[in-house]
């Protein structure tokens, strides 16, 4: 289930903001079509990041997928817990699967991303 707080890229990534600071993830939608995750290749710190740009990589038993951030700003902590154990993204990707947090140069951005309603209708598009 998604959670209704947060905000949705087109690209099965989600958003918690907090003030001018954007915790991003993967929805779960996008971990279950993944599979298993074996290796999540995470940005660096201090990195510049355009909306709609790659953030990073996932891994999967099925395929690589980018990680498109959903919005712009400058990298100011990393899920390192990550490298170790890429598979919190299956089991908690809401929560312990987390990925990075970005300090928005434009907290507008996050206010046009989807919101749940939108991105399940996006996802039950998806799935015709």
């Amino acid at each position: 289930m998604n959670p209704e707080e947060l905000r949705y890229h087109k690209d099965h990534c989600w958003v918690k903001v907090s003030g001018k600071r954007a915790t991003i993830g993967i929805t779960d939608h996008a971990q279950e079509s993944l599979g298993d995750i074996v290796y999540v290749d995470l940005p660096e710190a201090d990195s510049e990041i355009e909306a709609n740009s790659e953030l990073g990589e996932i891994e999967s038993t099925k395929a690589t997928s980018p990680i498109i951030s959903p919005v712009s700003g400058v990298v100011v902590d990393v899920n390192e817990d990550l490298s170790d154990s890429p598979e919190m993204i299956n089991e908690d990707p809401y929560g312990k699967g987390w990925i990075a947090v970005i300090e928005m140069d434009d907290p507008s951005e996050a206010e046009e991303l989807m919101d749940i309603k939108e991105y399940e209708s996006l996802v039950a598009e998806e799935s015709k």
